[in-house]
């Protein structure tokens, strides 16, 4: 089986009625190409580490760009289609022929999921009706709070009340997850637990916490931090906790990111497992593993736990997918292995990676690692514990197959 993804196009912030407060691409300033897996050996930059990680398009498609690209991507799938995802740079609630188009893809009578809405182009709270006669299915919806006037002043929705009764109307037919991003003293407290208490009355399937953030090292990295100035920020271990709290207090399933999925023990679930971690292969060889600061004590515990030999090292940028060419600049290289592996979705480019870590004159190879470890929520939301626990297993298999092969023997 196989799933079908429909890109509309669009731009964030101008295809989505304006930025929410919290935005991550607010105030993106000019940064030079960042380098990237997907980058030529001998040139930092491509489409994707340019232009890709801003979202800059050139708007939304029309609707029979749409059509023609999807008719070609189902020419080239042999599977039957099991799910259709509607997705863009621009929020879907806000695409001009937004009614059309979920007609055209209903009529194809495979399950409709909306990847991401913030509801703020829904005007109508009959639109709910029209999304559940034409198949819609899922939806992931930012909910940010229950209150209208908080989504008025800070998601700049011109209806929340409508935008709320859409989302209402479909947690009573279809599987919704809801989403809002965390700003102490804004949505948090009381607020956040009226709005658990709606999601809960309404029917929702879950909600995903993210942790608002507002600085380089939490992963602002197109020099557009910060978002809100003077804004507080939540540390790692007083969210996780917070998302522990909430999931033990309400029925449906309540997530964080970056920490974590408590239904489902991740991320790293496999450290629950001691079967598991058994089962993985032996490290046999040395070499230094390069990630971010909320990742690094659970693959250290993992690797020693597999014989350990290596060092993890995390650098000041929580997310590891973030890293970039500053954060390896900042890392003492004295102790580093002539072995390094760096995140396989680091924005770094590896010419510049390898120079970067060998500029205390010891030429170390670096190497791209996994491109995941394991699932963080907005993955986990719709997975089974079954499911995480074989990304693990095949995400550190690969990961201790990379530094046997290519490390220091021991």
């Amino acid at each position: 089986m196989a799933h079908l993804t429909v890109d509309i196009g669009g731009r964030p912030g101008r295809d989505c009625r304006g930025f929410c407060e919290y935005c991550y691409f607010r105030h993106v300033g000019e940064v030079a190409p960042f380098g990237c897996r997907y980058c030529m050996p001998f040139s930092v930059g491509c489409d994707y580490c340019t232009r890709g990680v801003k979202e800059q398009y050139s708007g939304f498609k029309p609707l029979s760009t749409v059509a023609d690209e999807t008719l070609a991507t189902l020419q080239m799938i042999t599977d039957d289609i099991s799910r259709i995802t509607i997705s863009g740079g621009g929020d879907p609630s806000c695409y001009p022929e937004f009614r059309d188009l979920v007609e055209l893809l209903g009529s194809m009578e495979v399950p409709l999921h909306i990847g991401y809405t913030s509801g703020k182009g829904f005007d109508d709270p009959e639109i709910a009706d029209f999304l559940i006669e034409n198949g819609m299915a899922e939806v992931s919806y930012t909910i940010f709070s229950a209150d209208p006037e908080k989504r008025r002043r800070y998601m700049h929705d011109p209806t929340p009340e409508a935008s709320l009764a859409v989302m209402r109307r479909l947690c009573e037919e279809i599987d919704v997850y809801a989403a809002a991003v965390v700003m102490p003293g804004v949505n948090d407290g009381e607020d956040l637990e009226n709005t658990c208490a709606w999601l809960e009355d309404a029917g929702a399937q879950g909600l995903i916490l993210m942790r608002f953030a507002n600085t380089t090292e939490q992963g602002l990295i197109l020099g557009n931090a910060p978002l809100i100035q003077g804004q507080p920020i939540q540390s790692v271990e007083s969210f996780d906790a917070l998302v522990r709290e909430m999931n033990d207090r309400y029925s449906l399933k309540i997530s964080g990111t970056p920490l974590g999925d408590p239904s489902i023990g991740s991320p790293f679930a496999i450290l629950d497992e001691p079967d598991l971690l058994e089962k993985l292969p032996r490290i046999r060889a040395h070499a230094s593993v390069i990630t971010g600061s909320v990742a690094a004590p659970f693959i250290r515990r993992v690797l020693d736990a597999c014989g350990g030999g290596c060092d993890v090292v995390g650098v000041e940028k929580e997310i590891a997918c973030l890293i970039t060419i500053d954060d390896l600049r900042s890392i003492d290289t004295a102790d580093l292995a002539e072995t390094v592996i760096i995140p396989g979705r680091a924005f770094v480019h590896d010419r510049q990676a390898a120079e970067v870590l060998g500029m205390d004159g010891t030429a170390r190879r670096v190497l791209r690692g996994p491109e995941t470890l394991t699932a963080d929520a907005e993955t986990s939301m719709g997975m089974r514990r079954e499911e995480v626990l074989m990304m693990e297993m095949e995400g550190f298999s690969s990961l201790i197959h990379l530094i046997n092969q290519n490390g220091e023997r021991k």
